[in-house]
């Protein structure tokens, strides 16, 4: 019964627009489009930005933040997995709750603030709710507090998020520290999923939240 349901899922998989596309124009993965449709609404990279993609590989936002900076602008790619070098963005490998690793990405971001951090991280899924809803949920509140820390006042903030427990209580609290915060169900999102994600703009600043 599992191989029938591998193959009906590899068949799907290739039949996919979306996988079909990518492999078209170049893309390592179909969440591209993902990021794509959501900055065809929100144009929240330009170029020279500075954007710190967490949860990179295998890199599809990378190649696509990329593209959008320009050679005048950096994109940060981290992942606890290893990724195959993409020209213009700079990867680091590791945890970035690990001060190690932390402070190696503090290192590349410099003095210089950030513009934008983006997160299509996904906790490895049991396929039971109650496990795997929580650690989505860690997951997401993890990379927003990253983001609140190198964030530049006015910045943005882009992540996946499953909607289900936590998840309003997440949006409310994102809607304290930015000015905008919308909810996106990309076309290239698969409609069963429950992700959706949230794009937070115009970040009020670290020291406006202490001070608070």
């Amino acid at each position: 019964m599992a191989k029938s349901k591998d193959r009906t899922w590899i068949k799907q998989h290739l039949n996919d627009r979306y996988v079909q596309m990518s492999q078209r124009d170049g893309y390592r993965s179909r969440a591209s489009y993902k990021l794509l449709e959501i900055l065809a609404k929100d144009v929240l990279i330009k170029p020279g930005m500075l954007v710190v993609d967490l949860g990179a590989a295998p890199g599809g936002w990378s190649q696509v933040a990329a593209g959008l900076v320009t050679s005048s602008g950096t994109v940060v790619a981290l992942d606890m997995l290893p990724m195959d070098s993409i020209s213009g963005v700079t990867v680091l490998t590791g945890d970035f709750t690990d001060a190690t690793v932390f402070a190696q990405l503090l290192n590349l971001v410099g003095e210089r603030k950030t513009d934008l951090v983006i997160s299509d991280m996904a906790p490895n899924v049991t396929g039971v709710r109650d496990v795997d809803q929580p650690r989505s949920m860690y997951l997401v509140e993890l990379a927003a507090e990253l983001a609140s820390n190198i964030l530049l006042p006015g910045g943005s903030f882009i992540t996946k998020v499953f909607q289900g427990q936590g998840y309003d209580e997440f949006v409310r609290d994102l809607r304290r520290v930015f000015n905008r915060v919308s909810v996106r169900k990309p076309d290239a999102s698969r409609a069963k999923s429950r992700e959706v994600y949230v794009v937070a703009k115009s970040f009020i600043g670290r020291e406006r939240i202490e001070d608070e």
